[in-house]
């Protein structure tokens, strides 16, 4: 059983989020605790409105929602009704038994899971506090249920849930066969609070794999200047193909502004797990010495690890990333030391790249008032390395106005005259 918990601040959208999937038959409400009525005798008012009653009683609280999805392996065959009870045990185990709650089982996914909708505000107006939830009272529960119903252990699992989650289809979006947002907010679920990531590129590198994408806009744009941010879905090749869909209409709220602080809070808490990520590079080059790149990328992928390479318009690698799905943890290459930074991964696995570069006298523009020539890289047969690519990049500029020494006027400083006193 894998248990994954969100925390809000808003239960409209939370509760929205289930009562959609309901109306869109695919899922069901199970149970209904510490409610007035049954819960397939509860009118969606009812539920908000007995949900806000509590609110109501402290309104200083910033966050007082609970999201909980409990996920099972998909050969275990479990019934509504031992659903319900493995989810009521649950919400007793962490401390929300006495808090009014919602069960719903959701049939979108090839394993059966439930979601339960709760929030904190006690009857007294005091809070339960939600800090480290998760990784305390959830986590002892889960080992708890797993033995005494013989569930199929987390630790177990070759590949957990997230490991398994489906891209989203490009086709499908395309022709208009499946609702966008409801893919995408499929995929942000299980990848914004499980992964560690410190940027919004490391971010990217691990939703790229399930074909969707962060974007600011481009820089300089409204979007970017007022830290916007929006996702899209992208096609195999990377193309962005739909419509933005702002983060803000997300449930889960994936906002610049709530993902910076994730970054914070990812940076020393995937520091540890640096150590295995060097030691499984290391360990594919001695298992095949002078491997080839896409033949590293297949070792790594073996080890439950995606490694990410950005590229160019032109087919120039400039970066790689490397995603730990065992570890939940994203690295850029240079993270992790210089060895293995993209341009170390290409020397080590002897590949070169083809670059020739051209100055496009069509492409001047002027900036500033100045004119300046555009230098694109080409594809081209000539041999040059990764490592002539970054060297010419990290060359000084060719200043055409140069004087030389000898000739450049000297400046006198001018003695100041002390006063006499």
């Amino acid at each position: 059983m894998v248990a994954r918990i969100n925390t809000g601040k808003n239960i409209s959208k939370v509760l929205n989020y289930n009562e959609h999937k309901v109306s869109q038959q695919e899922a069901e409400i199970l149970w209904a605790e510490n409610f007035l009525k049954d819960a397939k005798n509860l009118s969606f008012s009812d539920k908000i409105r007995w949900f806000e009653k509590f609110t109501s009683l402290n309104e200083r609280a910033m966050t007082n929602t609970l999201h909980v999805s409990l996920n099972f392996d998909s050969s275990e065959k479990l019934d509504n009704d031992k659903l319900v009870d493995i989810a009521k045990i649950y919400m007793e185990k962490i401390g929300f038994g006495e808090q009014p709650y919602l069960i719903y089982r959701h049939y979108d996914a090839g394993h059966p899971h439930v979601h339960i909708v709760s929030m904190n505000i006690l009857r007294d107006g005091s809070r339960i506090s939600m800090h480290n939830i998760g990784r305390n009272q959830s986590e002892k529960a889960r080992k708890e249920i797993e033995n005494d119903f013989a569930l199929v252990k987390a630790e177990e699992k070759k590949q957990d849930v997230s490991f398994k989650l489906i891209p989203v289809s490009a086709q499908k979006v395309a022709l208009g066969k499946s609702s966008v947002k409801r893919a995408v907010s499929n995929v942000l679920g299980l990848v914004i609070n499980q992964y560690k990531y410190s940027s919004l590129p490391e971010l990217n590198a691990v939703l790229q794999l399930y074909n969707v994408s962060a974007d600011r806009g481009e820089k300089g744009s409204v979007m970017y200047d007022t830290n916007g941010l929006v996702y899209r879905v992208l096609d195999e090749k990377g193309n962005k193909i739909s419509p933005p869909i702002k983060a803000s209409s997300f449930y889960m709220k994936p906002t610049l502004k709530n993902l910076e602080q994730k970054f914070s809070e990812n940076e020393s808490l995937k520091a540890p797990h640096a150590k295995r990520l060097r030691a499984a590079i290391e360990y594919a080059f001695i298992k095949r010495p002078g491997m080839s790149l896409p033949d590293l990328i297949a070792s790594l992928n073996r080890e439950r690890i995606s490694a990410v390479v950005r590229q160019n318009k032109h087919g120039i690698i400039y970066g790689i990333t490397y995603v730990d799905h065992k570890s939940k943890c994203v690295f850029n290459g240079s993270d992790l030391g210089k060895t293995y930074s993209a341009k170390m991964m290409l020397e080590r696995c002897n590949t070169k790249q083809n670059i020739s570069y051209a100055s496009l006298a069509d492409e001047k523009k002027n900036i500033h008032g100045s004119e300046a020539i555009a230098v694109v890289p080409t594809v081209s047969d000539s041999q040059h390395s990764a490592t002539d690519l970054i060297d010419v990049l990290m060359k000084p500029e060719i200043v055409t106005n140069y004087t030389p020494y000898e000739l450049k006027k000297v400046k006198r400083k001018r003695k100041k005259k002390r006063l006499s006193i």
